[in-house]
């Protein structure tokens, strides 16, 4: 393990020497052995993860960036959502703080087995909490370095999914808080960059808008910006079982995205 990097039971963390985390929350793939009996046969794959996202962003740790990348499955606590379970989404089918469903709406967990308030306290206290805590004391280590830091929440998604949204979704999905997690300036930044390429469909603050994380740390008066962009799947690997990278895809969407993270790199307030 080299010195800029961090490693424990709950994340990875590279600390690098730019003003830009990246943050992989749904990346993890571990069900501790003592939950597994709990889920039905079909979690223990872990279907809804984001696979290889840090991988394809490898990239960016030579550029400078700081990376944290957590170890556990989505399936056991979403690192991107509020303590308070409060829903992202309003109106719409949304997961949980414990998921209790696949994005496909069946049940996560045998009959009765679903994790009640003090498991769900537990989960919280021993692994989103300290992953929350990484992000925050990375966030402010950079800020006092460099003025302002960048707060980059990567996340990827199955294209169809009839239980969380209609039809198809765009391939790149950048979210804003509909601009409250950032400055305009980057904002229009990265959209112009989304919309001068015609190879992927894209939207800004379309169905995802950014989860807690992009909401609860994009502080622009403060001087951190956060942005969370969405990809589907399609764009970089094999949507079917067992969800394997895809070479050729993902050398061809990969230049964008180093377009993208530098800007990122490149912007000032």
């Amino acid at each position: 393990m080299t010195p800029d990097t961090l490693s424990n039971e709950v994340y990875t963390l590279h600390r690098g020497t730019r003003p830009l985390l990246i943050s992989l929350p749904h990346v993890g793939t571990l069900l501790p052995d003592d939950q597994k009996a709990r889920y039905v046969e079909r979690a223990l794959a872990v279907e809804d993860t984001d696979w290889h996202l840090d991988r394809l962003y490898g990239f960016a740790r030579e550029l400078g960036a700081s990376m944290l990348v957590p170890r556990h499955s989505r399936y056991l606590v979403d690192l991107n959502r509020p303590p308070e379970n409060a829903p992202m989404y309003p109106g719409v089918n949304n997961t949980e703080l414990c998921p209790t469903r696949f994005f496909t709406g069946e049940p996560l967990y045998r009959p009765g087995q679903a994790p009640d308030e003090a498991e769900v306290a537990r989960r919280i206290e021993r692994y989103w909490r300290p992953y929350h805590a990484a992000l925050a004391g990375e966030l402010e280590r950079l800020r006092a370095a460099h003025g302002h830091v960048v707060l980059f929440d990567g996340h990827s998604i199955k294209s169809e999914l009839p239980w969380l949204f209609e039809g198809r979704l765009w391939d790149l999905n950048l979210g804003t808080a509909d601009g409250r997690s950032c400055a305009p300036t980057l904002r229009q930044a990265l959209a112009t960059l989304l919309a001068g390429q015609q190879r992927y469909t894209q939207v800004v603050d379309g169905r995802f808008k950014g989860g807690h994380i992009t909401r609860q740390y994009g502080r622009p008066a403060l001087g951190v910006h956060a942005v969370q962009l969405e990809m589907c799947w399609c764009c970089y690997m094999e949507e079917a079982a067992p969800f394997a990278w895809h070479d050729a895809r993902a050398a061809e969407v990969q230049p964008l995205l180093r377009q993208l993270v530098q800007t990122l790199l490149d912007w000032r307030p």
